[in-house]
């Protein structure tokens, strides 16, 4: 019985993980159909399923090297391929190859930034991310999508629309330290007031989400780059690691 629990257990986690990937591919389809808001709330989803599955693979302590592999490939279909093929549909369809080739560019640079943090995951920096993280870039491009269906007038400036995706995809692959407030020691200080912001952040999405999503996104790629710029020498190295020399054992 107690076997059986624990390949339950095993299940929980990658149960959201596959429900992460289904809202991604929910989104592919809906973007074909030009149902882009309907897209972009399912991207949104699975963003709120990818960050289930590793909580609960902590709390039922069963983190696991597939666990970790499934969940990169589903982000990929849900970060990387979803956003870029509904954001191709909403603004790039009409640009011929040089759209196909941005919207491949930011699905590419996706690819890369997990292949990244994968390569390097046991000596990734817990509070601050090695560029943009890919849901990151994904709500990017939800938050430009959003913002065209309130403002149609962003359809009718194509370069802004190709530069936005191309700067996005950019920064996934950029060495700029991105914080992720996991051991923050100004959040563990101030936590009524981190508390009162979320819940702030919150009921502004489901109050006005269509402005909000990029409000939000741009505001924190805005100040991580301000902090980093002016704090240049506190970062340096930061990413830089020493390759462990092999040794043949005989």
């Amino acid at each position: 019985m107690l076997i059986e629990n624990r390949r339950w257990a095993f299940f929980l986690p990658n149960t959201f993980t596959a429900l992460n990937m289904a809202c991604g591919f929910a989104a592919i389809l809906l973007g074909f159909q030009g149902e882009f808001y309907k897209a972009c709330m399912f991207i949104v989803l699975g963003a709120v399923f990818d960050s289930v599955d590793g909580r609960v693979a902590r709390m039922t302590n069963t983190q696991s090297a597939f666990g970790e592999q499934f969940d990169s490939l589903s982000d990929l279909v849900s970060f990387g391929v979803s956003p870029a093929i509904v954001y191709y549909f909403r603004f790039l369809s009409d640009a011929g190859r040089p759209g196909m080739v941005a919207a491949f560019f930011f699905i590419l640079c996706g690819a890369l930034r997990l292949a990244r943090f994968n390569a390097n995951i046991d000596r990734n920096k817990s509070d601050y991310f090695q560029g943009l993280p890919i849901p990151g870039g994904a709500t990017a491009v939800v938050g430009m999508i959003l913002l065209s269906i309130g403002l149609p007038d962003i359809m009718d400036h194509r370069w802004l629309t190709v530069s936005y995706l191309l700067f996005y995809a950019a920064l996934m692959i950029s060495n700029i330290p991105f914080p992720s407030f996991k051991k923050s020691e100004w959040v563990k200080k101030h936590k009524r007031q981190v508390l009162m912001v979320i819940f702030l952040m919150l009921a502004s999405l489901f109050i006005y989400e269509e402005v909000m999503i990029p409000v939000i996104i741009t505001l924190y790629v805005v100040i991580s780059l301000f902090y980093f710029l002016t704090h240049r020498k506190r970062f340096e190295g930061i990413f830089e690691w020493q390759e462990e020399p092999e040794t043949d054992e005989k």
